[in-house]
């Protein structure tokens, strides 16, 4: 049997969508691709380079009247976690196929040619990885705060408490859906390299609401990256719980290519969906340990909680 559906109210205009239920205001605003002049301000304000497509004023903003804890997915976050500057051991620096090609020419034991000087052609990671899982105002603060001042409510979940992990079952119920968004950050092509992008996706039930952002990472016959944020809260919980898991995962190219489900139709490649499906679903010490071997510090899971009692209340 389906859950009752709770009391709410759906407002909208043009760009945006909101919900109020169960004590929350929900904001969901999706725009076309920045301007000119707007791309200029939050360059200068990044500091590298923006992706092809940069939706600046788009995000989701949840807002928790009860306890006054408020989250937030933005752009502007979202490329802020972006590496800038040269790229060290954890970065999970990335070289594009043809490259690595280039360079073997250059370093076969029979070449004449003297071995080329390598240095950072651009000043940040020309990939767009980015770990970005969301933010509070109190993770915003929280560098200019001491740590037993910033109030940032997220601690380890327990393993053996039930209630800190996503339900699947609830999820995969055939509820009705009273609240849905899709919200693109960015998007690049990496100069005909593969793709890079973030979007976040939220779907509210009558019992709960869950989120999906994840950045996806494709370097053509490089390898597949994917980093995933789901944020989960039951209205049923007492006291008010949310959930929040991190993930990131890698494989090589040739290891997704192998297993298309037809040899001679490359779309699902090009589909996070897919990629991410594939990447979730291997073995955890080759997608998340070993990956495609770049070191990347955002290889591996964890689950963390947040209890919104008045404690957490932020002013």
């Amino acid at each position: 049997m389906s859950a009752a559906i709770p009391q709410h109210k759906l407002l909208e205009s043009p760009n945006s969508r909101s919900i109020e239920v169960n004590g929350w205001f929900i904001t969901a605003s999706t725009n076309p691709i920045s301007n000119a002049p707007e791309c200029d301000a939050l360059q200068a304000s990044l500091g590298i380079p923006l992706p092809e497509m940069t939706f600046g004023n788009n995000y989701l903003t949840l807002g928790h009247r009860p306890s006054g804890f408020k989250y937030s997915f933005s752009t502007h976050e979202a490329l802020k976690a972006v590496k800038k500057g040269e790229l060290v051991d954890g970065d999970g620096g990335v070289k594009v196929g043809h490259a690595e090609k280039w360079m073997q020419s250059r370093t076969d034991p029979y070449s004449s040619l003297p071995m080329p000087k390598t240095v950072p052609t651009k000043p940040y990671d020309w990939t767009y990885t980015t770990t970005y899982s969301g933010h509070s105002e109190s993770e915003l603060e929280s560098s200019t705060l001491p740590s037993e001042l910033s109030g940032i409510p997220w601690t380890a979940a327990d393993p053996e408490d039930p209630s800190h992990a996503i339900p699947l079952a609830e999820l995969s119920r055939p509820d009705p859906i009273l609240f849905y968004a899709e919200i693109p950050l960015f998007e690049d092509e990496l100069h005909d390299n593969g793709s890079s992008s973030v979007i976040v996706r939220i779907r509210i039930m009558p019992t709960c609401l869950f989120i999906l952002s994840r950045f996806t990472l494709r370097v053509d016959h490089v390898l597949f990256r994917t980093y995933d944020t789901r944020v989960y809260h039951s209205f049923n919980s007492s006291p008010p719980l949310i959930l929040r898991e991190k993930g990131g995962w890698e494989a090589p190219y040739e290891r997704v290519q192998r297993h298309l489900p037809r040899r001679d139709d490359m779309t699902p490649l090009t589909d996070p969906t897919f990629i991410g499906k594939f990447l979730t679903e291997l073995p955890k010490h080759i997608s998340q340990r070993e990956g495609a071997k770049t070191g990347w510090r955002g290889l591996g899971s964890k689950t963390e909680v947040a209890v919104l009692t008045e404690k957490t209340t932020v002013t």
